[in-house]
């Protein structure tokens, strides 16, 4: 067991696309994804001790505070159960990411907790053996164990990985405002939209040209829904549209966090001040995917 603190950085994940393919008996739906990792996010720090405590602070800290049912205690107890681990851990989390926001940031928060915890007690051999345990956590963790490009289908646990072979910056603009996640399937299912059928994502995407083509043609089956719920999403869309130099605007999984692509990061920044000036209220972010 390691006797000093280590740290991991639990990286934004975003959605660039959502496709919701059926539904299963128990409920759970079916999806295909292609996700990719930002250069940005939150951060685990565990360091030795005897019994398991969470610190958490950052500038999105204060959201988290007094909930009793924290998804980084949850993994830290469920690891410690699966491999009879006898000692504890004192968690830091920085949240620099919203919460509830669509880009993982829960999710990201528990794989990054995993993985320092695993290498703090001596585990880091054992991550194979995790079997489940992401997945009873949440249908992102997988994705973020892995916290590099993959395609996501079945519920989260069907990973594959895709190579994107062209640089890729990102503006994520988030207006400030909690989504959730059922009440956006709720209003998809009151409207009766139909399921989509999964197109094609090949294992390695040469350019922009070609990745704009492949979001275009799939696109994110929940952005209507949410847009609704949220009409602020609409206008967030609006002014990442409208910046110079973007590729692509859309909203991340089940939103409010929207992202825009472009092909340098000197546009990118363009687009932050731009945005940044007119809505200071709004969270933006600069980021290259890694």
């Amino acid at each position: 067991m390691a006797n000093k603190s280590v740290s991991r950085i639990a990286r934004a994940k975003i959605n660039i696309d959502l496709v919701i393919t059926g539904q299963r008996a128990d409920g759970y739906h079916l999806l295909d994804s292609l996700v990719v990792f930002a250069d940005f996010g939150d951060q685990i720090t565990v360091s030795p001790a005897e019994k398991l405590s969470l610190t958490i602070s950052g500038p999105f800290g204060g959201g988290l505070l007094g909930q009793s049912d924290n998804l980084v205690l949850r993994s830290a107890q469920l690891l410690r159960d699966r491999f009879d681990i006898r000692v504890g851990a004192q968690i830091e989390l920085i949240k620099n990411l919203p919460i509830s926001s669509g880009i993982g940031g829960g999710s990201a928060d528990a794989a990054a907790a995993l993985k320092a915890l695993a290498e703090l007690w001596g585990l880091c051999d054992k991550i194979p053996e995790m079997g489940d345990l992401p997945l009873l956590l949440g249908a992102d963790v997988p994705v973020c164990m892995a916290s590099e490009t993959r395609r996501m289908s079945g519920i989260g646990e069907v990973l594959t990985p895709v190579s994107l072979k062209k640089n890729l910056y990102m503006l994520l603009v988030n207006p400030g405002v909690s989504v959730s996640t059922a009440a956006i399937f709720q209003a998809r299912a009151k409207r009766q939209a139909p399921f989509s059928k999964p197109l094609d994502i090949p294992p390695e995407i040469d350019d922009l040209a070609q990745l704009r083509r492949l979001l275009l043609a799939r696109g994110n089956d929940l952005q209507r829904e949410a847009c609704l719920v949220e009409p602020v999403i609409s206008e967030v869309l609006n002014h990442l549209c409208a910046t110079e130099g973007c590729i692509y605007s859309a909203m991340s999984g089940s939103g409010a966090t929207c992202f825009a692509i472009y092909e340098t990061q000197e546009a990118a920044r363009a687009a932050e001040g731009e945005i940044s000036q007119g809505k200071q209220s709004w969270w933006v972010q600069v980021t290259q995917v890694i």
